[in-house]
């Protein structure tokens, strides 16, 4: 093996080795396993989130693959409507082209093309992770297949009354033109302005005052809304108001939607620019009036001098009017949360308009009872609340879009708008038995990208044709997947794989934490905190990494800021830790949690772990060369390391079947660290080179040391994949293993025969002697290196006799020159003490240290560290610091007050001891 841990030179090659021979493959026997790979983007690039989600996936995967399960990763990416739209507009723009001018069928060929040349960098990256997905199956939502299976559902549930054409409040993009899904809104608060308008009353003198976010909206009104309760109103309901700048009056109602203590206690009620409003207007029968154009600009139905105008050019020139009308009553500055599309960062408006819908109740229903009879879990539990608190509200679903990139949707029109729906032209013509007379044109929208996806878990199997995958692996085992999107892709999964398949797509759902930065923060391009997984693999330098942050930003003003944060935070950039590394962190961050915060300093520590794993081998190797032949004698260093590693095993087992990566990462990191390589490596030295040992224990230590490090790596192997196949090729022939890679070897079972809690508990003894005199050593100052003068007092005669039968370990791992024991009523020397039980451990101190020196060393650490104590203290008792410093930076420093603490009492004890020698 190297000396030094290079990931570099070997992840490649055998990710590539893995690829070529097909070891992702399913295997065909053994009982299928089965996890759908939630489709990325076809734009995306790999980003934290699918690092942690796709890791965590792929030791699920690697882990039921060697136990010998028939399993099925199925990989796959998302079209992705709008993202991948924009993409290829803003390359036409480069061009001097729209789509436009090049029309839909050149349009979509331009998309196919980009898709076909740089459309898949994602999947690679997928593949620099290690994930082990089946990629000659990789499915595309626009395959042909697909598309036929889309379009399919549409037409029988179209068919059915389920879906329907209807008009309809939406989320409106006006800077896209097209209507988009809840998830692609992100609403984050603004500061804005309150206007308080007064409505002149109708038919007497006065008027009402009616407080709004949004005066360009009010040429939509149709009402005037207060509380039923609100006494100030009473005599008001019913009546009618003058509607400010037109020459429409619109009633007083009374409605319980209305908050009294907000603003005047009145709200506008503008149903076809509101979704709250359009509730109320459908309650009280009030027709509501679109003032706007698909561009957001103010249309027919507004008063002409505002006809044209873009609707924040309206605002302003409306309330100039208001104001020269004396209209206004007050402006208030007012923090509101402001709607903007996730892609375009156009403010969203509630838009009336004709799109196509899903009827959703019915197939709520099932899918509700599907998770409450425990058909389906979720993990953790908890988020069967979030999952029932939708399922019970549903609205019906808008599953149109108006974008060309997309399953286009199956349905003609007649010259009156009469839609047909069909899967072509000769289709509908026969189904609805239409003359050729008849001109037909074809919907120009498409179906919301969420619609493919909810029929993922089946359609990539093959379905509606009952294929042998599709019999095989549906339903799938578990959904791997962030809370964030359970309302608009788990959800419609199961609905709609219950409705389709009378079956549920998957038996377990397992909701991991969204991955943060190490404040806290969501990483986003406009914080500047995002970080790429590769970066964290390959290592980037600074100026790299600052260039790669503030390229493309959407405000460029932040560049600055965002410049100077990252130099102090990286300044040398990020460090290059190979990908088992970044898999182990994942691993392990992966609890219960909502929110996982990453810390780069965990990445850092578990870089080490792959070293001390590395060195490990390397020591195992140097000392075994061959196979073992002849007779063995286990000592015992040897039977309590198996016996630690059947525990660890049956650990291992335990997590994994629960979900508790975290835990299944903790214990194998301290079994290998603490146990395999501080301490059991140890305790063979001095059986492998001592002239005491007998062939026969020499030969049972190499065999133990070979098959312990076998073991370890396919028990780490689904987290680490790389570096344990890299040392499983050179193990295998010393530890009898046959095979042509570790991915298919069986993942180690737990050996009753070999768990021995006696052996455990006398090795604990040994290692408890061990530990008592370093530590005695580390706080006198002793040179580790020293031959020490040990006497025993007391103790039972347990301890006696584990002394004699171990005494060989003892004295060499404590490095002991020599060990006497004192007659129970001996008066010892001068001595450090430890205890160990009811045994005392006694180093006489003559010879060993300067008293006065060690005395005088203690005493100016304490006075330096208690000077630093006192600055701390002062800090934190200075409420300047406590209450403006962020919250995270206080406990930082709190908690290092608290180590420096410790720290001082426990020089202060050393010194007290070093005073009474």
């Amino acid at each position: 093996m190297e000396k030094t841990y290079e990931p570099h030179k070997i992840e490649q090659s055998w990710y590539q080795t893995w690829e070529n021979k097909h070891y992702f493959a399913p295997k065909q026997h053994g009982l299928p396993y089965c996890i759908m790979l939630p489709p990325p983007n076809v734009t995306g690039t790999l980003h934290m989130g699918h690092g942690f989600g796709c890791t965590l996936m792929d030791i699920l995967i690697r882990y039921h693959r060697m136990l010998g399960e028939n399993v099925l990763w199925q990989p796959g990416t998302d079209h992705a409507g709008i993202a991948t739209q924009m993409v290829v507009e803003k390359r036409l723009m480069l061009e001097g082209k729209t789509r436009e001018t090049l029309g839909r069928e050149a349009f979509i060929e331009k998309i196919w093309e980009w898709k076909n040349q740089s459309g898949n960098a994602i999947t690679q990256q997928l593949r620099r992770l290690g994930a082990s997905l089946d990629w000659p199956r990789e499915r595309f939502t626009m395959d042909e297949s697909l598309c036929a299976t889309v379009q399919k559902v549409f037409i029988n549930l179209y068919r059915e009354g389920l879906i329907y054409r209807g008009t309809r409040l939406v989320n409106w993009d006006p800077k896209l033109h097209t209507a988009i899904s809840d998830l692609e809104v992100i609403s984050n608060e603004e500061e804005g302005k309150l206007w308080h308008i007064r409505y002149p009353l109708a038919d007497q003198e006065g008027y009402i005052v009616v407080a709004t976010t949004r005066p360009e909206t009010l040429l939509g009104d149709v009402a005037v809304a207060v509380h039923p309760d609100d006494e100030r109103y009473q005599h008001f309901i019913g009546k009618q108001v003058q509607l400010p700048l037109t020459h429409r009056t619109v009633p007083i109602i009374s409605d319980e939607y209305v908050d009294k203590a907000f603003g005047s206690g009145c709200v506008k009620i503008t149903p076809a620019h509101d979704f709250n409003d359009y509730l109320v207007g459908e309650r009280h029968q009030l027709k509501p009036i679109n003032i706007f154009t698909r561009d957001a600009h103010l249309n027919k139905n507004t008063p002409q001098q505002y006809q044209g105008l873009e609707r924040f050019a309206a605002r302003e020139q409306i309330v100039k009017d208001l104001e020269n009308s004396g209209l206004i009553e007050k402006i208030e500055k007012h923090i509101s949360k402001i709607p903007r599309g996730e892609k375009s960062n156009a403010i969203i408006e509630p838009f009336l308009t004709e799109q196509w819908f899903m009827k959703m109740q019915p197939l709520a229903e099932p899918a509700i009872r599907a998770v409450e009879n425990g058909e389906i879990r979720f993990i953790p539990d908890n988020w069967n609340k979030t999952y029932f608190q939708w399922l019970n509200n549903i609205e019906d679903w808008c599953i149109s879009r108006q974008l060309w990139w997309g399953h286009r949707i199956p349905a003609w029109y007649d010259k009156k708008g009469k839609a047909y729906v069909g899967e072509s032209e000769a289709d509908v013509r026969a189904y609805y038995q239409l003359a050729d007379t008849v001109q037909l044109t074809q919907d120009n929208d498409v179906l919301d990208t969420w619609f493919s996806s909810a029929l993922w878990p089946f359609s990539t199997l093959g379905w509606p044709e009952h294929t042998q995958e599709f019999k095989t692996f549906y339903p799938g085992n578990v959904l791997v997947t962030g809370f964030d999107i359970i309302f608009f892709w788990v959800a419609r999964m199961i609905m709609m794989g219950l409705k389709l398949t009378g079956k549920i797509p998957f038996r377990e759902v397992f909701i991991t934490g969204l991955i943060r930065d190490q404040d806290g923060q969501k990483m986003s391009k406009s914080k500047g905190n995002v970080i790429d997984p590769l970066d964290l693999i390959d290592g980037i330098d600074i100026d790299a990494l600052v260039e790669k942050r503030i390229y493309g930003l959407m405000q460029p003003a932040k560049a600055k800021q965002i410049e100077a944060q990252t130099r102090k935070q990286y300044p040398e950039g990020f460090a290059s830790h190979g990908t088992d590394a970044l898999r182990f962190t994942f691993c392990a961050l992966a609890s219960y949690g909502r929110e996982i915060r990453f810390d780069l300093g965990r990445l850092e520590g578990y870089r080490n772990f792959c070293n001390k794993l590395w060195n490990a081998a390397r020591y195992v190797f140097m000392n075994v060369t061959e196979p073992q032949q002849g007779s063995l004698e286990l000592s015992l260093p040897d039977r309590w390391i198996l016996s630690r590693l059947q525990n660890t095993i049956a650990d291992a087992h335990a997590a994994l079947q629960q979900y508790r990566f975290d835990l299944f990462a903790h214990a194998i990191y301290e079994f290998t660290w603490n146990e395999f390589c501080d301490w059991y490596l140890e305790l063979s030295k001095p059986i492998l080179t001592s002239d005491k040992s007998s062939a026969a224990q020499q030969r049972g230590t190499r065999h133990t040391l070979i098959t312990v490090l076998e073991t370890l790596l396919r028990l780490l192997h689904p987290i680490m994949p790389f570096i344990t196949e890299e040392i499983w090729q050179r193990a295998a022939p010393f530890a009898d293993k046959s095979g042509d890679t570790i991915m298919l070897q069986a993942y180690p079972q737990v050996d009753p025969s070999l768990q021995n809690e006696l052996i455990e508990t006398e090795l604990t003894w040994v290692k408890a002697i061990i530990i008592a005199i370093r530590t005695v050593r580390s706080e006198m100052n002793i040179a580790p290196g020293k031959p020490l003068a040990v006497l025993l007092h007391k103790g039972t005669e347990s301890d006696k006799r584990r002394y004699q039968q171990y005494q060989s370990l003892i004295h060499a791992l404590a490095k002991l020159e020599s060990v006497a024991w004192l007659d129970l009523y001996a008066i010892p020397p001068e001595s450090a003490t430890a205890l160990v039980g009811d045994l005392e451990i006694l180093i006489p101190m003559a010879g060993l240290i300067n008293k006065d020196e060690e005395s005088a060393r203690l005493t100016r650490e304490i006075a330096k560290l208690n000077k630093e104590s006192e600055r701390m203290e002062t800090k934190l008792q200075n409420p300047q610091f406590v209450d403006k410093a962020p919250a995270d930076v206080v406990t930082k420093e709190r908690s290092r007050l608290a180590e420096l603490k410790a720290t001082l009492t426990k020089l202060e004890q050393q010194l007290e001891k070093i005073a009474a020698l």
